[in-house]
C-alpha cells in the first residue's frame, strides 16, 4: 500500500482511537492539517474501503476501521509509544507494594486500568484470575449497546475458562489479540504477555483502543517483573 494510503489510514485509526466517533474527511484535513482537498480525502478513504481496512457505518457518516484496518496498522504502522518518567515510575511503585508476587502482579493489574482506561486482567497459576477496571471498559462508546454489554458480561462470567486458555500460550512478547483472534469477544482487543512464573497479564478494551501504549506498558512489566525478586516463603 502506497504512502498516503498509510498515511491516512493512520490518522483515520489515531483520531477513532482518540473520540471513538467515525472520522470525516473535513476533520482530517483541519485536525492533521492535510495538504490535500477534503475531496482528495474522499478518494483514499475508498481506495482504504474496498481494501476493507475502513468502513462508513451510516451513509451520511465518516469513517471507521475495520478489524483488517487495525491488524494492518499494528503490524505495519503502529509508532513506538515511550512511556512518561511518571508512568514508568507508577508502574515499578505498584510492584513494590508487596514481597509477595501474586499481591504485587494483582496492585499492578489496578496502576494499568487506570493508565490504559481499560481493563487489566491477570492469569495466576493455572486456576486463579483476578481482573480490574472494569468500570472503563463499559464507559466506552462500544458498550452503551445493551446486546453488546450482555455479550461482554457473558465473557466476563468465564473469564476463568478463558484466562486458562490464554495461559495455555506462552506469550513471550507483548502479543496483540484483536477482533475474531480476541479470547474476550470479537467487539474487543487486547494485549497480553506472559511473566514468570506461570502468570499472564493482559489490557482489555473495545478494538478501538491504544495499542503502541498498551504493548510499551507490557513492556515495562515483562522488564520489571524479571528484575524483581520475591520472597517464596
Amino acid at each position: 500500500m502506497h504512502e498516503r494510503l498509510n498515511q491516512v489510514l493512520g490518522l483515520v485509526i489515531d483520531k477513532a482511537v482518540k473520540t471513538g466517533e467515525p472520522v470525516g474527511s473535513q476533520s482530517l484535513v483541519d485536525n492533521y492539517k492535510l495538504n490535500v482537498s477534503p475531496a482528495t480525502v474522499r478518494n483514499y478513504f475508498s481506495e482504504l474501503e474496498n481494501l476493507e481496512y475502513i468502513m462508513q457505518p451510516h451513509t451520511s457518516s465518516g469513517r471507521l476501521p475495520t478489524e483488517k484496518g487495525y491488524k494492518y496498522f499494528i503490524e505495519n504502522l503502529m509508532p513506538v509509544y515511550t512511556l512518561s518518567r511518571k508512568e514508568g515510575l507508577d508502574l515499578t511503585e505498584a510492584l513494590k507494594q508487596s514481597n509477595e508476587e501474586h499481591r504485587a502482579v494483582k496492585s499492578l493489574a489496578k496502576i494499568v486500568a487506570e493508565m490504559a482506561q481499560n481493563a487489566a486482567v491477570v492469569g495466576i497459576g493455572s486456576h486463579d484470575s483476578y481482573y480490574t477496571g472494569l468500570s472503563n471498559l463499559f464507559a466506552q462508546p462500544e458498550f452503551k449497546d445493551w446486546n453488546r454489554i450482555v455479550s461482554l458480561s457473558d465473557v466476563l462470567d468465564k473469564m476463568d475458562d478463558v484466562l486458562a486458555k490464554l495461559r495455555s500460550v506462552r506469550f513471550e512478547h507483548p502479543t496483540v489479540l484483536i477482533g475474531a483472534d480476541c479470547p474476550f469477544g470479537s467487539l474487543c482487543g487486547s494485549v497480553v504477555v506472559s511473566l514468570p512464573p506461570g502468570y499472564m497479564i493482559g489490557i482489555l478494551g473495545p478494538m478501538r483502543m491504544d495499542y503502541a501504549q498498551a504493548t510499551a506498558i507490557m513492556k515495562k512489566i515483562q522488564l520489571l517483573i524479571s528484575e524483581k525478586k520475591y520472597d517464596e516463603t
